[in-house]
């Protein structure tokens, strides 16, 4: 290599290290007028899954014996269960322990329970089912959501809302500053879902005894899409 080639790769190296280090210099340089945001959007949206626990408990001298026969209620409840059209069908927490005598050294019988999930987007053929099954099993508890598609579907509409009102937002407290415009650092969107609860009595109605099926009140949840964000106010 020449002297000039050389003196040229070495011009050439300090005008990139030159370039690197106003760049880094320019990002660590401090940026004013920033402002943090928060705005939301919300709306209420019906619950549109209903879901079920209904378990059985029985208690019996021989483990075994108890074994089966908490199976054998499980299996003609799941066969039932099945028929109904709509139904997801799932086993949930099984478990079995010792009861003792007052002494507590000598174990007099076993206790086992086991339960058994149910859920559906059709409430009237679940909430019949659950009133059939109530003479087999006991009710453990009866709750509703809002399917995954309904509340996507919800949450993209107000994605929309949400970044407007932080528009909106920006814009007032760039005039309030004294700004002639606003350019937008970051922004986050999230997205939060609230259940309504729904009264116990609802649930108390069920009873095994009783052959028609409860009234349903589903009931809504408040979903919110958040908007946070960082902006950097214009000066004139």
């Amino acid at each position: 290599m020449s002297a000039l080639q050389k003196s040229l790769a070495t011009l050439a190296a300090a005008i990139a290290l030159s370039g690197t280090s106003l760049a880094a210099q320019a990002e660590d340089s401090p940026r004013y007028n920033q402002v943090s945001l928060h705005a939301e959007a919300s709306q209420e949206v019906a619950h549109d899954r209903m879901h079920v626990t209904l378990y059985s408990e029985e208690q019996d001298a021989d483990p075994a014996k108890l074994a089966a026969d908490t199976t054998n209620a499980l299996n003609a409840a799941v066969a039932e269960a099945r028929k109904v059209k709509g139904v997801t069908v799932s086993l949930g927490s099984r478990n079995s322990y010792p009861i003792y005598e007052e002494k507590g050294q000598k174990i007099s019988a076993w206790r086992e329970r086991a339960e058994l999930r149910l859920e559906s987007a059709d409430f009237a053929a679940l909430s019949q089912l659950t009133a059939d099954l109530l003479g087999k099993l006991k009710m453990g508890n009866m709750s509703f959501s809002i399917a995954d598609a309904t509340r996507q579907q919800n949450e993209d509409s107000l994605m929309k809302s949400a970044v407007a009102a932080f528009k909106a937002r920006a814009q007032l407290l760039t005039g309030a500053l004294g700004g002639k415009d606003y350019r937008l650092v970051n922004l986050n969107l999230s997205s939060a879902g609230n259940p309504r609860p729904m009264p116990v009595m609802r649930m108390a109605a069920m009873k095994a005894d009783a052959a028609p099926a409860p009234t349903i009140e589903a009931g809504s949840s408040e979903v919110t899409v958040s908007a946070d964000g960082t902006i950097e106010v214009l000066m004139p």
